[in-house]
């Protein structure tokens, strides 16, 4: 079967009549965003949660780590736990603006299709996957996902048939190239569910000192393996994760709730105060005093 550009024409005009702008991208459907955005935008550092996301229109990139994304009509990102990144929007314009979709992953549902499918994990590799992955959609992907965003069109159909074209568009991903990283993140003794469950730690508890040893413990691997296959899944070492975690929370203090710089950094965790801003302008290229200003300059004018 071959991709016919129809699809993502539609797919595109569904966009253009639910997305707007400079909002979150929620629609009436639960777990279901589409996101517009018509210039080019700098880089946004934020976390990413399990997730589906296909691009319609234009192109993104991303970081992780030192590594970088990039992805563009028909491509899909699977996210497959939390991970802090930066992101922004390469192709885009007023004429053609940038448009995507992001669908949640529901791990309860993907536990659902592991028991009716068989998936059976002493064949798939003992390795840790990269949390995140790019490939481009399959025609059945395409084609499910098409249906989903049409409901958008007739609300009333939205509770009967949103489960079960959700069921089975993750079973299209499952059955994709990038299955056997979602069955690692969700099958409970495997490596990358292990380190699943260390990042929802950390997550919760990024401001508390972190002590390798425990929270290898904690996730029953030994502190050796625990590094190892931490930064194989997520492109960052348990420490780095952590400081990722501070700092995005630290900026999101001063931007939403206000905070100076020496609040921030130490609710998040930090006692140096001059620490918290030599990490801060390693992560965001300068200090937080420059950085929120420089946020908020746009908008004050």
């Amino acid at each position: 079967m071959t991709i016919s550009f129809m699809p993502y024409q539609e797919l595109t005009a569904l966009a253009a009549r639910h997305a707007v702008e400079g909002n979150d991208g929620t629609t009436a459907i639960e777990g279901l965003r589409l996101h517009r955005c018509s210039a080019p935008t700098a880089p946004l550092h934020t976390a990413y949660s399990p997730s589906y996301t296909l691009v319609l229109q234009g192109s993104k990139s991303l970081t992780l780590g030192r590594e970088t994304y990039r992805y563009g009509v028909g491509q899909y990102l699977l996210t497959s736990l939390d991970l802090p990144v930066a992101s922004w929007v390469v192709e885009a314009s007023g004429d053609i603006p940038y448009y995507c979709l992001c669908l949640d992953l529901k791990m309860e549902r993907l536990h659902e299709l592991f028991d009716r499918i068989n998936f059976q994990p002493d064949s798939l590799a003992s390795e840790g996957y990269r949390g995140l992955t790019v490939n481009h959609a399959s025609p059945d992907l395409i084609d499910a996902t098409t249906r989903l965003v049409r409901l958008l069109d007739t609300p009333s159909d939205i509770a009967a048939m949103v489960p079960l074209i959700e069921q089975e568009i993750f079973y299209r991903l499952l059955t994709s190239p990038d299955g056997p990283r979602l069955v690692h993140m969700a099958m409970s003794e495997t490596q990358s569910s292990r380190i699943a469950r260390a990042v929802s730690w950390l997550r919760l508890n990024f401001h508390r000192p972190l002590k390798i040893e425990d929270l290898s413990d904690h996730v029953g691997m030994s502190p050796s393996s625990f590094h190892h296959h931490f930064k194989a899944v997520t492109a960052l070492t348990p420490v780095q994760f952590q400081k990722h975690l501070r700092l995005h929370e630290a900026r999101r203090l001063m931007l939403v709730d206000g905070l100076d710089a020496g609040n921030a950094g130490h609710r998040v965790g930090y006692q140096s105060p001059s620490q918290f801003s030599r990490e801060y302008g390693r992560l965001y290229g300068m200090s937080p005093s420059r950085d929120i200003s420089a946020v908020r300059e746009p908008s004050a004018g």
